[in-house]
């Protein structure tokens, strides 16, 4: 055998494995500087992109400016808070007839307009059969429902004290009909941009008082964050005002020894209360359409430290879709005279009963109010 056949054979027996490893120097120094040059100009171009998409977020107004605000940790939803689902037992009435029937009194049996049209808020029997209405933009009215007279008793164009009413909201009257309290929730912001006032926390609500005979305006409660809704006590001693961006109820002395003075009836509330309505067990129905979850996650407890993430939200985000990340859950809590806990009625997920505003308790009944739903609920008090 010649020596080139022997060298042929030699290669036979030492046959090449291609492997990853087995790449030479140059082709790996060729991947690795590829790789490199991937990430750069992808870093770059990201870079590049970013930066002036926070520029022009930073330069963006924000229809806000929060404070920051502090809240108590929420009161754990255990004992008469622990959710339930008795909501969920009331019937809808008038569905789809109605449009946020947000408050209610018994008698018998578009928001871009709201400015121009009005929007009824809060409602209320008077001694002889009328109606008297909270008006969010026009003012107080006296409605006489079956000869449909109405009745402008206060226009919210009247500076009380040098400032407009932009939110009047809720009512309540004396028996013999001659004295209103109600609510106007801010100077600045009104009705159809309630979401901006809770997020801003803007403390330029009021409590006040009308005097249908004298016709004079008293301002009872200034420096507010939201004033919401109110009710007379049985013995018409007091008036409480539930204050919703701080999640407590407030009361006002307006006969007694303690007239003029001011305390907090309860404090801490396991939601964000609205109107304020009595129970026929002598204490009181409060309707809260977002919860303060405790175990669990409160998005307005978690922003309420955190301004610079409202401001970022709102320079985003319009109010209809923020509200459309809010958790739709319905509470109705009773409390006795004395401010305490007595039940709570929930609808979580808001699957029956949904944006509650109102509870009106009427002949067995929970008569159950919304500032957005198109319908009416009723529940049966038997039934929980």
């Amino acid at each position: 055998m010649g020596d080139a056949d022997g060298l042929r054979q030699r290669r036979r027996l030492q046959p090449q494995v291609v492997t990853d490893d087995g790449q030479t120097p140059e082709a790996k120094d060729g991947s690795s500087f590829s790789g490199r040059v991937f990430r750069v100009t992808f870093l770059m171009l990201a870079v590049s992109l970013i930066v002036p998409l926070l520029g022009a977020i930073m330069l963006l107004d924000s229809p806000i400016d929060p404070q920051p605000l502090s809240f108590k940790e929420p009161p754990l939803l255990l004992g008469v808070l622990q959710p339930n689902t008795k909501l969920r037992k009331a019937e809808r009435l008038f569905e789809n007839q109605l449009v946020g029937p947000e408050s209610i009194a018994n008698i018998g049996e578009t928001q871009d307009d709201e400015p121009a049209c009005g929007r009824p808020l809060g409602i209320r029997a008077g001694p002889n059969g009328t109606l008297f209405v909270a008006d969010a933009y026009k003012g107080l009215f006296e409605v006489n429902p079956w000869t449909r007279e109405v009745k402008l008793l206060l226009s919210s164009d009247t500076p009380i004290e040098g400032r407009k009413m932009s939110f009047v909201n809720d009512l309540t009257i004396t028996r013999d009909g001659r004295k209103i309290y109600f609510t106007d929730s801010s100077s600045k912001w009104q009705r159809r941009d309630y979401l901006l006032l809770v997020m801003e926390g803007t403390d330029d609500g009021r409590l006040l008082e009308y005097d249908t005979e004298t016709k004079e305006v008293k301002v009872l409660l200034d420096q507010l964050r939201f004033p919401n809704g109110v009710q007379l006590s049985p013995e018409e001693d007091f008036v409480l005002v539930a204050e919703t961006t701080m999640a407590r109820i407030r009361r006002f002395y307006v006969s007694g020894l303690m007239k003029g003075g001011a305390d907090l009836f309860v404090e801490n509330l396991p939601g964000f209360p609205d109107n304020i309505r009595p129970s026929s067990s002598g204490g009181y129905w409060v309707g809260m359409s977002a919860i303060r979850s405790n175990p669990g996650f409160s998005m307005l407890d978690f922003l309420s430290e955190r301004p610079y993430i409202k401001r970022m939200i709102f320079k985003l985000f319009s109010q209809e879709t923020v509200m459309k990340f809010m958790p739709r859950y319905s509470l109705v809590l009773e409390l006795s005279d004395s401010g305490a806990f007595r039940r709570s009625l929930h609808d979580p997920n808001g699957q029956v009963v949904t944006y509650i505003s109102e509870a009106h308790e009427h002949d067995g009944h929970l008569y159950l109010g919304s500032f957005r739903a198109p319908f009416l609920c009723r529940l049966s008090l038997q039934s929980v």
